[in-house]
C-alpha cells in the first residue's frame, strides 16, 4: 500500500469514527455530561501515556516546560478542547445531534473567518460568498429554533480557535493530546472524587459494561486523533478538507434516521444554505489549489530555460 493510500485510509477511518461517535456517547448515559467529560479527560491521559511509554518518547516534556509561551498555548488549547468536548457531549445527550453536526459543518467557515480577523488574511470572492451564505443559514436556523443554535456555534468557534492554537504550538499529535489532557486531569479527577463522595457518580454503579465504556472513552478520544495525524502527514490539505465532511454527514444522518430528531422545512432550508456554502467553499479551494499547482509546474519547467540563457 502506498503512503498516499495509507493516508486516505487513516483519514477515512478517523472521520468515520468521529461520525459514529454520537452512538457511543448515548451509551454512556445515565452519566451526566460533566462526568463523561471528566472520564474522557482522565482516560485519555492514561491511554496516551501508554502509547508514549511504548514509543519511549518523553523527551518533549522538559523543552516544552522551558517555553512559557508554549505552556500558555497549551493551557488555552486545553480550555478550548474541554469546552468543545463538553458542549458536544451535552448536545448529543440533550437530543441535539443534528445541531452538533451543524457545528462541524460550519467549522471550516469559522476557520476562514478567524483567518481574516486574527491572521489578517485576504479572502477570495467565492470565500466571501460562502461566508455570507453561512451567515444567512445561521439566521434561518435561529428563526427555526426560536433561539441561536448555540451548541453548533460553540462547537464551531471552540474547534476553530483550538485548531488555530494547535497550529501555532506545532506539537506532535500524541504529545499534544497528552499535555492538554494532563492539564485538565487534575480538575477532572477532583470533580470525579467529589461526585463519588456526594454519591452522584454513575461510574461503577450502573453495570460492568457501562463502567468499561467510560474507561474506553480515552481510547475512543485518542485513536481518531492519532489516525487523523497519520492522514495529515500523508495527504494534501485539499484531500483532508473533503474528507472532513464525512463526520458531520454521518452525525446528521444519525440524528435524523436513528434518533428521529425533527427536521421542519425551515431547518432543511437552513442546512441547504450551509451545504451550498460548503460546496462553493470546497470548489473554490480545489480550483485555487489546482491553479497554484499549475503555476509551480510552469515555474519549474521555465527554470532550466532561464538558467541556460546567455548573460
Amino acid at each position: 500500500m502506498t503512503e498516499l493510500r495509507r493516508g486516505y485510509l487513516y483519514g477515512f477511518v478517523a472521520y468515520l469514527l468521529w461520525g459514529f461517535f454520537p452512538l457511543y456517547i448515548k451509551l454512556l448515559r445515565p452519566a451526566g455530561p460533566v462526568e463523561i467529560l471528566a472520564h474522557r479527560v482522565v482516560w485519555s491521559v492514561v491511554f496516551v501515556a501508554l502509547v508514549l511509554a511504548v514509543l519511549r518518547n518523553w523527551s518533549f516534556v522538559l523543552p516544552l516546560l522551558r517555553r512559557p509561551a508554549a505552556v500558555a498555548g497549551v493551557l488555552i488549547a486545553a480550555a478550548l478542547i474541554a469546552v468543545n468536548w463538553g458542549t458536544y457531549i451535552y448536545g448529543v445527550n440533550s437530543g441535539r445531534v443534528v445541531e452538533t453536526s451543524l457545528g462541524y459543518f460550519i467549522t471550516p467557515l469559522v476557520v476562514v473567518l478567524l483567518g481574516v480577523t486574527v491572521l489578517r488574511e485576504r479572502l477570495r470572492v467565492a470565500q466571501w460568498v460562502a461566508l455570507g451564505l453561512g451567515t444567512v443559514a445561521v439566521a434561518v436556523l435561529t428563526y427555526d429554533y426560536g433561539r441561536l443554535p448555540y451548541v453548533a456555534l460553540i462547537l464551531a468557534l471552540s474547534f476553530a480557535a483550538y485548531s488555530l492554537t494547535k497550529k501555532r504550538l506545532a506539537l506532535p499529535p500524541a504529545e499534544g493530546l497528552f499535555v492538554e489532557s494532563a492539564v485538565l486531569a487534575l480538575p477532572a479527577v477532583t470533580y470525579l472524587a467529589w461526585l463519588s463522595w456526594q454519591g452522584g457518580a454513575a461510574f461503577g454503579h450502573v453495570s460492568a459494561t457501562h463502567t468499561t465504556l467510560l474507561v474506553l472513552a480515552g481510547a475512543a478520544t485518542a485513536i481518531p486523533l492519532l489516525l487523523f495525524a497519520g492522514a495529515a502527514n500523508r495527504l494534501p490539505l485539499t484531500a483532508l478538507g473533503i474528507l472532513q465532511y464525512i463526520a458531520p454527514i454521518l452525525q446528521f444522518a444519525i440524528g435524523v434516521l436513528v434518533f428521529h430528531e425533527p427536521m421542519p422545512p425551515a431547518r432543511i432550508g437552513g442546512f441547504a444554505l450551509v451545504w451550498g456554502a460548503l460546496v462553493l467553499f470546497t470548489f473554490d479551494g480545489l480550483r485555487h489549489a489546482r491553479s497554484r499547482r499549475i503555476a509551480r509546474v510552469r515555474a519549474a519547467a521555465a527554470e532550466p530555460v532561464a538558467t541556460a540563457a546567455p548573460h
